[in-house]
């Protein structure tokens, strides 16, 4: 593994290099403290995307900002929470809005808010379901982890194919109707059919969304479609505060959610504490992200991505392509494949290669390549990566 001062000594001569050694830089002009070195957490450059246990995006200065400023004021959280819900509602083109303690919450308190209404008893009571209905019906090729959200409340999930057995399954224990959108390829029932039965037989739909900005557009698509409640990560694309979301739908859905969680006591949402930090906070990131240039954006992070992959064929034996994936994440990555007869090394290892030297570089792999994604870098990291990547390589390769 190489030295790490000499490492650092070379990186500080290329031009541009910026992101975690900057940082470094800044935070040891400025004498203040490195808690993640005092407690021995080794940060990364984050060639992966925005996985929350890879804790997701960094949030911009303005986001920090507004973070700082309400940590050093009281409010009434109730007050805040109608105020900023107002102004989302008001940016977005939707009934109602509400800042939530990320998608997964949003999931769990639109469907207690379909569940419950603003029956107080009903609100006591989930998940026990008793004089409520209990049913949610989704598509099964839409059936994925964070359903588990959902079944909170206490409901069973009815997986059906085609629209003719969605029919069929709709009864009047038929509370809601689930929609993973990164699945919209994948299922038989296509988004605006789905919606239009939803509305042919009065149930409430769904809209999980969450790791689906970018495009801008998706932001306001999904309401306009006529889905009933959406949800959006805020720690993702927006690059808000990790710990929050955003639920998008009608007034008296967002109201009924709302009185499903906290300050609310006694409610299946009152430990999904969203603090006035993250509301006011989650606020300014969907205002920045609506002002910025997005097609600026996107040339840059295929820049980006075109650095790492001229650095990964420069390897003799190694292809490398740039793709986009089609709904979920929808910025340019690259996909790295060799002969591994050649280089002696599986995509696992080159990883735990990455993830292990210096700088510390999490990317992620499938067993048959390596995936490489460049929009959540700092100015410079990918010249970095496409340095160790290339390097990495190039140890095993015969001359």
């Amino acid at each position: 593994m190489p030295d790490r001062r000499a490492f650092l000594q070379t990186l500080a001569g290329l031009p541009l290099v910026g992101g975690l050694f900057s940082a470094e830089r800044a935070i040891a002009a400025r004498g203040a403290r490195e808690f993640f070195k005092e407690l021995g957490v080794r940060p990364f450059i984050n060639a992966a995307g925005t996985y929350t246990y890879m804790t997701a995006s960094l949030m911009p200065p303005e986001v920090t900002d507004a973070y700082q400023y309400a940590s050093r004021q009281y409010v009434l959280l109730d007050e805040l929470h109608d105020a900023v819900g107002k102004r989302i509602a008001s940016m977005l083109g939707c009934e109602a809005a509400m800042v939530t303690a990320g998608a997964a919450s949003a999931l769990t308190l639109g469907t207690a808010a379909v569940l419950t209404g603003k029956n107080p008893d009903f609100i006591r009571r989930l998940p026990n379901l008793e004089g409520m209905k209990s049913e949610v019906i989704m598509q099964k090729s839409h059936r994925f982890g964070y359903d588990h959200a959902v079944r909170n409340c206490g409901i069973r999930i009815v997986e059906v194919e085609t629209s003719e057995e969605l029919e069929r399954a709709v009864n009047p224990q038929t509370a809601m109707m689930l929609f993973f959108n990164d699945a919209n390829p994948r299922g038989a029932i296509k988004d605006e059919e789905f919606v239009a039965l939803g509305k042919k037989h009065a149930i409430p739909t769904f809209n999980d969304c969450a790791a689906d900005v970018p495009p801008v557009e998706n932001l306001t698509k999904y309401i306009k479609m006529g889905f009933d409640l959406v949800t959006f990560s805020g720690g993702k694309g927006l690059r808000g505060p990790q710990s929050a979301g955003l639920l998008l739908g009608r007034t008296n859905l967002i109201e009924a959610a709302r009185l499903n969680t906290s300050p609310n006591g006694d409610t299946i949402g009152r430990g999904m504490k969203v603090n006035k930090e993250e509301m006011l906070s989650m606020l300014v990131a969907l205002e920045l992200y609506l002002r910025k240039d997005h097609a600026a954006e996107f040339k840059e992070w295929e820049r980006r991505a075109a650095v790492i992959r001229s650095a990964a064929i420069s390897v003799p034996g190694v292809e490398a392509e740039i793709y986009v994936p089609p709904i979920a994440n929808h910025v340019p990555h690259i996909r790295v494949k060799w002969d591994q007869q050649r280089i002696k090394l599986t995509p696992p290892e080159v990883q735990k290669e990455l993830e292990e030297g210096e700088p510390r570089i999490m990317v992620r792999n499938d067993d048959q390549s390596l995936q490489v994604s460049v929009w959540m870098m700092r100015a410079g990291e990918e010249k970095v990566v496409a340095k160790r990547l290339r390097q990495v390589l190039r140890s095993v390769t015969p001359t």
